[in-house]
C-alpha cells in the first residue's frame, strides 16, 4: 500500500512565509513595483518549469501571494510530490501586479529548493528501487528551515529520520566512548526511555554490531562501513534488528549499498547536496489600468 501524501502544517507554512516576506520587502515594500506599477494594474502569469523534476512546496508560494496583500490567488496545476518535464505550468496567479511581483521571489526561493530536494530524492529513491531499502534524510538541514527540507524528502519519495533530538534516542560513537562501552550506553538508554521512545545505536565494527544485538539493539546504524562489511552485517544480524547504512553514501554507490540488504539507508547529500530546480514567473497577461 502506498502511503499517503505528505502536509505541512499551516502554522508552521504561514510563520515561515511572513518572515520571508518580512525580510523582502523591509520597511518600505517593494519600491521597484511601486516605482514603475499603476496601483490599479493587475497581472496574470504562470509559475512554470525550467528543468524536469519533483515538485515541492507550493503551499508556501500559495502562501506567499495569500500574505502578501488581499487579491491574489494562486491555482496549482499539479501536486507536490508530482514529476514534472521543462515547459509545465505549475500554478496560475493572478491579481494586483504590484502584489504578485512582491510575493514572487519569496514564493520562487522556497519552490525552487524545496522541489531540488524532492528532485534529487526521487532520483536516491528510483536508484534503489526494488531493492527493499528506504532513503532516509538526516539532521543535515538549513537551519529554520528542517521542517519543509523533510517535507520535500518525502514528496520525493524519501522518509524521515528523525527530526530534532528530542523525538529518538540515537546513541553516536561519542556517546558509547563517553558512556565506556556499547553495552553501557544502550542498557542506560533503555532505563531512560519511555515505552514509546525509539533507541538506535550506532556502530563502526561488526564485533560493535554483535555486541549491540546481544544487548537487545533493535535498530542499528552501521557507519561508514563498505559494502563488503555491510554484506557480513546483514549476515551475523540474520533478522534480529533493522539495519541502517550511514557515512559516505552517494549516488554511484546508493545502490549497491541496497544490493547489501540494510533496510535503511540515510544520507545528507539529498538535502544538502541539492541544487535548486529551476522554475519561474512569467507574467502572460499585464493591465496597467
Amino acid at each position: 500500500m502506498s502511503s499517503l501524501p505528505a502536509q505541512l502544517p499551516r502554522l508552521l507554512v504561514d510563520r515561515a512565509v511572513a518572515a520571508a516576506l518580512e525580510e523582502d520587502l523591509g520597511l518600505a515594500g517593494d519600491l521597484t513595483s511601486q516605482a514603475t506599477l499603476s496601483p490599479d494594474a493587475t497581472a496574470k502569469a504562470v509559475l512554470a518549469t525550467r528543468e524536469a523534476g519533483v515538485i515541492a512546496g507550493l503551499d508556501l508560494a500559495a502562501a506567499a501571494f495569500r500574505l502578501v496583500g488581499d487579491g491574489v490567488t494562486f491555482t496549482p496545476q499539479v501536486t507536490d510530490g508530482d514529476r514534472v518535464a521543462a515547459g509545465d505550468v505549475v500554478a496560475q496567479v493572478e491579481g494586483p501586479a504590484r502584489l504578485v511581483m512582491s510575493a514572487e521571489r519569496v514564493a520562487l526561493n522556497f519552490v525552487n529548493h524545496l522541489s531540488g530536494i524532492a528532485s534529487l530524492t526521487r532520483v536516491y529513491a528510483d536508484a534503489v528501487e526494488g531493492t527493499g531499502a528506504k532513503i532516509c534524510d538526516t539532521r543535515k538541514t538549513t537551519p529554520g528551515l528542517r521542517a519543509f527540507e523533510k517535507y520535500a524528502v518525502r514528496c520525493g519519495g524519501g522518509a524521515n529520520h528523525r527530526y530534532a533530538l528530542d523525538d529518538a534516542i540515537l546513541i553516536k560513537d561519542n556517546h558509547i566512548a563517553v558512556a565506556g562501552s556499547v553495552t553501557a550506553a544502550y542498557k542506560a538508554a533503555e532505563t531512560f526511555a519511555g515505552h514509546l521512545v525509539t533507541i538506535e545505536i550506532e556502530v563502526g565494527t561488526l564485533s560493535e554490531l554483535e555486541e549491540a544485538l546481544n544487548v537487545g539493539a533493535r535498530i542499528v546504524l552501521l557507519d561508514n562501513m563498505d559494502n563488503d562489511t555491510l554484506r557480513q552485517a546483514v549476515a551475523i544480524n540474520a533478522g534480529r534488528a533493522r539495519l541502517e547504512a550511514s557515512g559516505g553514501v552517494k549516488l554511484e554507490r546508493v545502490r549497491s549499498i541496497a544490493e547489501t540488504g540494510v533496510d535503511y539507508i540515510s544520507t545528507s547529500q539529498i538535502t544538502m547536496g541539492a541544487k535548486p530546480l529551476d522554475l519561474g514567473l512569467d507574467v502572460t497577461i499585464g493591465s496597467a489600468t
